[in-house]
């Protein structure tokens, strides 16, 4: 009786398993092609065991559809994720700059096994890592883990910082300085990876690209407190959105096809005014630097700067000289 317990958990089982690696709403599977895929695999079993093990199977809360027939047939509907959710992980996968090729490739795998063989097809021919700019750092994956490990346990990091000489040779920045810094996020932004952190020899919260940092260590000292007057939203509004400098109210007088772009940037409460039939004026809180002129410079004329005069003055002054 013990024995045939057993084989019965594992009929359920294999039937499971198969369900869900070999079926969909497009590919179905009959109760006498059950019977011939349990019998190779060394199980027995009729339509009334298979009735019987599909019905434990959706009491235990997988979502196995019967499609009513004179020989009923059977697929996996609901799973956790849905083909387009995974398609586009697959897509963020591909496209993001910090994952090497051969990371995103393993990455972009795993992902298919959560759905059917017949639908994993779909996600495998979505692979276009080859020809894209990715990141060579290898242990991407073991210093993410390393800076999560530090922000949890609020203690200190050390590493190194790589950068590239003028013959495109990797090299590590500042002769291999070895950096130290008391980490408090990590950051997706625009394809790449950052870690947000306190440096005491800066005195200030400044930010890595993860994909350069190398021989990442976790130090047994606590991290420095962060500071009373840093918020993470409002850090990464300064400094990946418009980059470090002094913020400044700054009024835009923009084209109105440009309304979108002035949203997509600064969101939907933004202060704006139509000053004709063809543009209107946005006043908008920024960190005036290199990034924001360079953000302005893009659209040819299409953004303007009205005021204030300073802002004005640096941003003509910055124009100048890239081409003197």
């Amino acid at each position: 009786m013990k024995l045939e317990s057993i084989k019965n958990k594992g009929r359920i089982l294999a039937i499971l398993q198969y369900l869900y690696k070999n079926t969909d709403e497009d590919n179905t599977v009959t109760t006498n092609e059950l019977i011939e895929i349990l019998s190779q695999a060394g199980y027995t079993a009729n339509r009334k065991t298979i009735k019987d093990d599909i019905d434990i199977i959706v009491e235990a809360g997988f979502d196995v559809i019967t499609v009513k027939s004179s020989s009923n047939s059977f697929f996996f509907g609901d799973r956790t994720f849905e083909l387009p959710e995974l398609k586009l992980l697959v897509d963020a996968v591909c496209s993001s700059k910090f994952i090497s090729t051969s990371k995103s490739e393993q990455l972009i795998q795993k992902l298919s096994t959560l759905t059917s063989s017949n639908l994993s097809s779909q996600l495998i021919q979505r692979i276009y890592t080859k020809d894209r700019i990715k990141s060579t750092n290898g242990q991407l994956y073991y210093v993410i883990d390393k800076v999560t490990d530090a922000i949890q346990s609020g203690r200190k990091i050390q590493f190194r910082y790589t950068e590239y000489a003028a013959d495109k040779e990797k090299v590590l920045r500042n002769d291999g300085e070895c950096y130290i810094n008391s980490p408090y996020a990590l950051l997706w932004n625009e394809d790449y990876y950052y870690m947000i952190g306190y440096s005491e020899k800066r005195k200030k919260v400044i930010t890595f690209r993860v994909d350069r940092m190398v021989e990442v260590e976790m130090l047994n000292e606590n991290a420095f407190p962060e500071p009373e007057d840093f918020h993470v939203v409002d850090f990464i509004r300064k400094v990946f959105e418009m980059f470090d400098g002094e913020e400044e109210t700054v009024t835009l007088e923009c084209e109105n096809t440009l309304m979108k772009v002035i949203i997509d940037r600064f969101g939907e409460e933004v202060d704006t005014e139509r000053i004709s039939q063809d543009k209107f004026r946005a006043k908008v809180l920024i960190s005036t630097s290199r990034t924001f002129y360079g953000w302005v410079f893009q659209f040819g004329g299409q953004i303007k700067i009205v005021g204030p005069d300073k802002v004005k003055k640096e941003y003509i002054d910055m124009a100048r000289a890239a081409i003197e």
